[in-house]
């Protein structure tokens, strides 16, 4: 090969490479445009990112609040079932020595409480004396009637067995 048909492959050679470079040029206002449209939508991408994370913690902390609900709604059934006396404390309790565990035995915190705590439990239900008929009076003791105290029972205890028993009081004298 001559120094002429090198110069003259070099030449096209050349000639295909500003073809390509002139092809894949593009002006400098477009070039901007892409450049912005491009930042934009990687800004866009970032707050979508920070938004869905933001959402995955909300739906990580709603998710526990309905779990300790559920335990918290289970607890006083079981506990209402048990007789507690005073049910708001016995949950407290219960929810205090459930809180570490991940699967709580909420039958065995039942028991568990139910021996340690037994002031917690109502003992004997009280025996209610003979009825008297609706037209004669009930005897004051200690300024309260007997429809009184078991309504007031009834309102502290939350217990079914006590709201009927007052339901029943109350059939009768009114």
């Amino acid at each position: 090969m001559s120094q002429i048909d090198t110069e003259n492959i070099l030449s096209e050679d050349i000639a295909d490479h500003s073809d390509v470079d002139n092809a894949k040029l593009v002006p400098v206002t477009e070039s901007i445009r892409y450049r912005r449209r491009a930042q934009s939508a990687e800004k866009k991408a970032e707050s979508l990112a920070e938004e869905l994370a933001a959402a995955k913690a909300q739906a990580t902390s709603l998710s526990q609040q309905l779990n300790d609900l559920q335990v918290e709604q289970q607890l006083i059934r079981k506990l209402a079932a048990a007789g507690a006396v005073d049910l708001e404390m016995a949950v407290l309790i219960a929810k205090a020595r459930i809180q570490g565990q991940d699967k709580a035995d909420v039958n065995g915190v039942v028991e568990q409480l139910r021996k340690e705590k037994e002031y917690l439990f109502g003992g004997a239900a009280a025996v209610v004396g003979a009825r008297k008929t609706a037209s004669a009076k009930e005897r004051m003791q200690n300024s309260q009637t007997i429809l009184e105290r078991a309504a007031k029972r009834a309102a502290t205890s939350g217990s079914r067995r006590d709201l009927q028993e007052y339901l029943k009081l109350r059939r009768n004298f009114l």
